[in-house]
């Protein structure tokens, strides 16, 4: 007898089977074809949000059913705005230059054989995230543009949304010359069928994961194909004693309060004594007044009113919300040990006019993307000028900080001889 979790997992491999058939396809058309079914699709996502709307509202009713936290809640929301955002990011991935078939490099040996190293496809990705719906649009069109074809396993929460997603995204692609079998998603919410993207390697190319820390760390640690590890953002602000005061307090209050429940939000502000007491009442009024609640060392509680006492979970933990950690140091070097101890290599900033000490932090800190007076928050593939992307790279290997177009390919060598042997 068959069990519906061995039907779900047959299902799961056939589906990466058609995403690999698909990909032979994809990676060799061209750049013309590609961004005209970029733009087909954005089109099709405008013309049809109100499907989509109303799909999200099932996924935000049960949500809501379930007891899903304020910061939850956001990410899995969409608007009509939201929609037309992922659907210009759609067309902005098309403008964007073809990675396919740059030539990186090239030389001639002394034989005569001649070499190239060439941009490729990855081949298949496999897509396993969190709550956000717009990450369907997103991770699809970038594998696309880059000649990769894509199996999406969304979240649970997400699944109506995505599901409504994925069928425009098809219906569109049926009119254009990208194959809608690039483009595969796992409408289950059975985590058999999530653990066996772990080890189709046959299948599967490259694992990137995006979500929280708990979905990152089992894929991570479970996975046999490679994975292109995402990480969470417990970032930081270093305000320095001889930072200017309306830079930094404006800083602050975007990283912060911008949109509390994303990875580029600041989570700690730490800030040297010198500063503090020059500006302690300042900082204090415009943290009541944007509501942000302070978990703060014993320098910070003496310094600023209604402190809640920091613990070690709160220099460790993303809030993704209106509460921020605040350590009090005499130097940079103080702050830099701090960052090292809790930060997760996302996004560090410092507010300072002195451009040595901000050449030191930078030299120092350990981070995919590392600011002088400017907020956390342009850690984003639309706001960095990749148009979407498909996650933000903490790890060193391959890829590190937004991954766009290039980041989703590999490389071939390509060499052209006249009868030479060795």
């Amino acid at each position: 007898m068959t069990t519906a979790s061995a039907v779900k997992t047959n299902s799961v491999e056939e589906q990466a089977k058609k995403a690999r058939k698909a990909a032979k396809t994809l990676s060799i058309l061209t750049t013309k074809e590609k961004n005209e079914a970029l733009h087909t699709v954005a089109d099709a996502l405008e013309a049809g949000y109100e499907s989509i709307l109303s799909a999200n509202l099932t996924d935000l009713k049960n949500g809501e059913d379930k007891g899903f936290g304020a910061a939850f809640m956001d990410r899995l929301s969409l608007t009509k705005e939201r929609i037309f955002d992922f659907a210009a990011g759609l067309r902005q991935v098309a403008g964007l230059p073809d990675p396919i078939g740059d030539v990186m490099s090239g030389w001639t040996l002394d034989n005569g054989l001649k070499v190239e190293e060439v941009r490729v496809p990855l081949g298949v990705i496999g897509m396993i995230y969190e709550a956000r719906p717009n990450v369907t649009a997103d991770a699809a069109g970038l594998a696309l543009k880059s000649g990769n074809a894509i199996v999406l396993k969304g979240g649970s929460s997400a699944l109506n949304s995505n599901q409504a997603i994925i069928e425009i995204m098809h219906h569109a692609l049926e009119k254009t010359k990208i194959p809608k079998d690039a483009v595969q998603f796992i409408a289950t919410a059975d985590r058999e069928a999530t653990k066996q993207l772990f080890t189709m390697k046959e299948h599967i190319d490259v694992l990137i994961p995006r979500g929280g820390a708990s979905l990152i760390k089992a894929v991570v640690e479970n996975a046999t194909v490679p994975v292109l590890e995402t990480g969470v953002g417990n970032c930081h602000i270093y305000v320095d004693k001889e930072a200017d005061a309306e830079k930094a307090i404006n800083i602050l209050i975007n990283a912060k309060t911008d949109r509390p429940a994303v990875c580029n939000a600041a989570e700690t502000l730490i800030i040297h004594e010198e500063w503090l007491n020059k500006h302690k009442n300042l900082l204090a009024d415009c943290l009541k007044k944007h509501g942000i609640t302070v978990h703060g060392d014993e320098s910070a509680a003496a310094a600023l009113p209604d402190v809640v006492p920091a613990g070690e979970s709160d220099w460790a933990n993303e809030y993704l919300s209106l509460d921020l950690a605040v350590k009090i140091v005499a130097s940079l070097e103080q702050a830099m040990e701090h960052i090292d101890r809790y930060g997760t290599k996302h996004s560090e900033s410092i507010i300072t006019e002195n451009r040595e000490t901000a050449k030191k932090f930078m030299q120092l800190a350990d981070a995919a993307a590392l600011y002088h007076n400017a907020s956390t928050r342009f850690t984003d593939g639309g706001a960095l000028g990749f148009g979407a992307e498909i996650g933000i790279s903490t790890q060193k290997l391959h890829a590190r900080g937004p991954m766009g177009l290039p980041a989703l390919t590999t490389r071939k060598y390509l060499m052209s001889g006249d009868g030479q042997t060795r």
